[in-house]
């Protein structure tokens, strides 16, 4: 039998109001989603797209007003799904007057996890997120980084399959942000589902299997890095300079992007489908240019969620 999957999201709506006076807002409109076990998903869009009341229906902090969520095929909210869960919210406070060792120690009992258990977890996890020699200092003394990193840690303090992480590099410098991104990759190859919402799309393209977009409520796009990347109808290649005449014959099909050290030149080719990239290749080998490289023109994530919300 199939696993179920992590999370199973079937049109589901949350309108919020609507009262005797009061003006009703749908804050999601006939969602469906599903996240398959051992995935990194980034959940993204606008401010007030919806993002953090689907996240709170999947916590079982809201209850929607249509539809279904389940995590693990178990109904979200219900007690066997929260046990599965761990969470780091964007603004998580963390006491200061704590040593990083009390804060997880803390938030271990909080998970039901016993002391002997709970103490292995604990070195296992400051020695994971690298903060180990800093288990006995106090929290107020961390930067930013630390401090996310001991979110992380508090976050599978019991062990879940499933994470929730809400902007989990805000504010971190480059070096921790990709000390953050390893922990997500290796959490991912030991089976775990990673749930992650981020406006930093760069670190969403670098480590998110699939990717989701949320606009007014709806799901918009989703698909694979890859998928929603991929420019429509636009290829690059790189030839030998091509003869003025042949340039001018082509206008509106190919434009040049620049050329490299040993003088070849770098082209888009507007095409629609491979019959039509296949053609005007066949002009520039008739026209004796030499081809070095052929492949499909790839935008950044932000420039494909610009062109969905914009």
């Amino acid at each position: 039998m199939p696993a179920s999957p992590a999370i199973n999201v079937e049109a589901l709506r949350k309108t919020y109001g609507g009262g005797l006076w009061g003006r009703s807002v749908e804050a999601l409109g006939g969602v469906d989603l599903t996240v398959q076990p051992g995935a990194i998903f980034g959940l993204l869009g606008p401010n007030g797209a919806g993002k953090t009341t689907l996240v709170k229906i999947l916590l079982g902090l809201a209850h929607p007003s249509e539809g279904r969520a389940a995590l693990f095929g178990t109904p979200a909210g219900d007690s066997e799904a929260r046990e599965r869960v761990g969470l780091l919210p964007e603004r998580h406070p963390i006491p200061e007057f704590l040593t990083a060792r009390q804060f997880l120690d803390y938030y271990g009992q909080l998970a039901d996890v016993g002391q002997p258990r709970r103490d292995r977890r604990i070195a296992r996890l400051l020695e994971r997120v690298e903060m180990a020699d800093w288990a006995e200092e106090r929290v107020g003394a961390f930067s930013k980084g630390m401090r996310q990193r001991l979110g992380l840690a508090q976050a599978l303090m019991g062990d879940p399959d499933l994470l929730f992480l809400d902007e989990p590099t805000d504010g971190v410098d480059p070096v921790g942000r990709r000390r953050i991104r390893d922990l997500l990759v290796e959490w991912r190859d030991q089976g775990k589902t990673i749930f992650l919402n981020s406006h930093l799309l760069s670190e969403v393209e670098k480590v998110c299997s699939r990717v989701a977009i949320l606009k007014d409520g709806k799901l918009v796009r989703e698909g694979t890095v890859a998928e929603l990347t991929t420019a429509e109808r636009r290829y690059r290649i790189v030839t030998t300079p091509l003869p003025d005449a042949l340039v001018q014959s082509l206008d509106g099909e190919l434009r040049l992007q620049g050329t490299t050290d040993d003088g070849l030149e770098r082209r888009t080719v507007l095409a629609e489908g491979r019959g039509a990239l296949n053609a005007v290749l066949d002009r520039l080998r008739d026209a004796g240019v030499e081809l070095e490289a052929v492949e499909p023109a790839r935008k950044t994530l932000e420039d494909s969620f610009i062109d969905v919300v914009a």
